[in-house]
């Protein structure tokens, strides 16, 4: 048989690397906005040479092993069409180590440290937060696998779908809608390029080209106004890329082992951050699992250990460089082998990642091109995700993963509630909960979104789970799954939350339960024993007619073995 070349790079790469690029970078500027909360300012050393040139590393290594790994795949199995897995840093998890670990750390010492203290403590309980989120990934690996054969493939891609559909392709959809005059001509390219699979001329990608309009268009509007800013939106701004290219430099990666290992021998002030890490870290893994799960239904079958516990080893080698942020297989493989990206844009991600991290220029880059300028790619992404639930699941499974989007869909509903109820102030979401349980906001029930949207990451997949196995008359292992779902409500892993102040929500309640720490004073909080007992009453149910059904095999046929 005739040996198949499987190239370090090709053309269609680059579509690929705009796409993972621009994902990347929104990730290294939620940290450079979101860090200033924790008294960590744009020019601090902390940032600068710890945080950035760390996160940095860490995506290098893994974005290095998975375009080797792809390399493997494509000898091995002799193929040219190989994809490797696309990978950066973990949104849910920077977000929530901000908010529930490093926010609460900074205010609760600033007083008496005072803001450089404050920040490097709250910087130094981030590091341990990452650090655990990698312990946990890595040791994950080894049983995982085993996790993924016995879960039903629409329950690992109906999360990604609802995911897509509310946190990709809803928000990034608006976004275009938004500022229309900057997106829409790339969000055209783009169509072209993937729906029409329209050539462009000199064979250039279609990615290229609406990066490179949607930033043309941005800086023609700006000076050259003809629209008001109400519908143009906001000018690019000259001024401000000289300001962010004078802070530009090199800073070498710092290991920030000791910072750790300092604040490990001190466990009264983390252990009660575990109700965050563990979470997350099994958040996590379930949902490197659901990516790896996609890149199989694409084609794509890659080892889940080596894979999962690269992810987890990536994540360790972030906190032990100073970054707070752990690391993530990224969803969207399926899209990004539409694009028809193979392993060089990882490799290429990688590098010019660690340029602009180490060089301090992802801030430039941010002055210069526009957000809505490549948008339209990750767009595209959200959409062949969210179609791929459908086609590469059993057509009497799609039920099941229709019903796994729901949770997901509530968690994009609940966030922008969240921020609907802070800008606009008076009336705060505590206030409408406090008053009335069942308060209907627009037709909605308020409680009923915050509920469905805690953990449900793994809400989605249970529920997805139990349907698949329902529709195959597998009662009893529906009845199981029904079980585990009670076991996370209990705990407070699912359904479980605090509401304080204007839109906060805590994570869960597993806090409560482990002592771990109290509630926040003055809260509403709510604990899901009400759909624990719910779904310990499905299992119930489902066992009970399964036994009937092995009695009866001609009304309800059981095929659980």
């Amino acid at each position: 048989m005739t040996s198949v070349q499987f190239p370090i790079f090709v053309k269609r790469d680059l579509d690929g690397f705009f796409g993972l690029f621009i994902d990347n970078l929104v990730q290294l500027l939620l940290i450079v906005q979101l860090c200033a909360i924790c008294g960590i300012a744009s020019d601090s050393d902390i940032l600068l040479k710890s945080i950035l040139p760390g996160a940095a590393i860490s995506i290098l290594l893994g974005n290095l092993f998975y375009a080797w790994q792809a390399h493997r795949l494509a000898a091995r199995e002799n193929r040219n069409d190989v994809t490797a897995l696309p990978y950066g840093i973990n949104t849910p998890s920077l977000l929530v180590y901000i908010f529930f670990v490093m926010v609460p750390v900074y205010h609760k010492s600033v007083d008496r440290l005072g803001e450089a203290q404050s920040a490097a403590l709250a910087w130094q309980m981030g590091l341990i937060a990452c650090f655990g989120s990698g312990l946990i990934e890595f040791a994950s690996s080894f049983v995982a696998e085993k996790i993924r054969r016995r879960t039903p493939r629409a329950a690992l891609l109906s999360t990604l779908a609802g995911i897509a559909i509310g946190f990709i392709s809803m928000t990034f959809a608006l976004q275009i809608y938004h500022r229309p005059l900057v997106a829409m001509l790339p969000l055209a390219v783009i169509l072209l390029t993937y729906f029409a699979r329209i050539k462009f001329p000199l064979g250039l990608p279609g990615g290229l080209i609406a990066v490179a309009l949607g930033t043309l268009s941005a800086w023609v509007i700006t000076f050259v106004p003809i629209f008001p800013e109400s519908i143009s939106g906001p000018p690019m701004n000259a001024g401000k890329v000289r300001e962010a290219w004078q802070s530009t430099g090199f800073y070498v990666p710092q290991f920030a082992g000791a910072a750790i290992w300092k604040l490990l021998s001190r466990p009264k002030e983390w252990i009660g951050f575990l109700s965050v890490i563990v979470p997350m870290g099994l958040f996590n893994v379930i949902g490197s699992l659901q990516n790896i799960e996609s890149a199989e239904a694409a084609g794509d079958r890659y080892d889940t250990r080596s894979s999962l516990a690269v992810n987890g080893l990536g994540t360790i080698v972030a906190a032990l460089l100073g970054s707070c942020f752990p690391t993530t297989i990224y969803i969207g493989h399926p899209g990004w082998k539409g694009l028809g990206a193979r392993a060089g844009y990882s490799t290429l991600n990688g590098l010019v990642v660690v340029a602009i991290c180490l060089t301090g220029a992802v801030t430039v880059i941010s002055k210069i091109v526009p957000l809505e300028a490549g948008i339209a790619i990750v767009l595209w992404i959200g959409i062949i995700i969210t179609a791929q639930s459908f086609q590469t699941t059993p057509n009497e499974h799609a039920p099941a993963v229709a019903l796994g989007l729901f949770p997901a869909i509530a968690a994009w509903g609940a966030t922008v509630a969240q921020g609907a109820f802070i800008v606009a102030g008076g009336k705060t979401i505590q206030d409408v909960l406090t008053a009335k349980l069942s308060t209907e906001v627009n037709g909605f029930l308020l409680h009923g979104l915050i509920v469905m949207e805690r953990g449900y990451i793994f809400t989605c997949m249970m529920l997805a789970a139990i349907s698949a196995f329902l529709i195959d008359r597998k009662l009893y292992t529906a009845a199981i799954w029904s079980l585990i779902a009670a076991a996370f409500a209990g705990i407070g892993l699912t359904h479980a939350y605090q509401v304080f102040g204007a839109g906060g929500v805590s994570g869960n309640m597993i806090d409560f339960l482990f002592l771990f720490s109290k509630p926040v004073e003055g809260a509403f909080s709510y604990r899901a024993t009400g759909i624990a007992i719910g779904y310990l009453l499905f299992a119930a149910v489902f066992a009970a007619f399964g036994f009937y059904g092995a009695r009866n095999t001609d009304r309800v046929p059981n095929t659980d073995g």
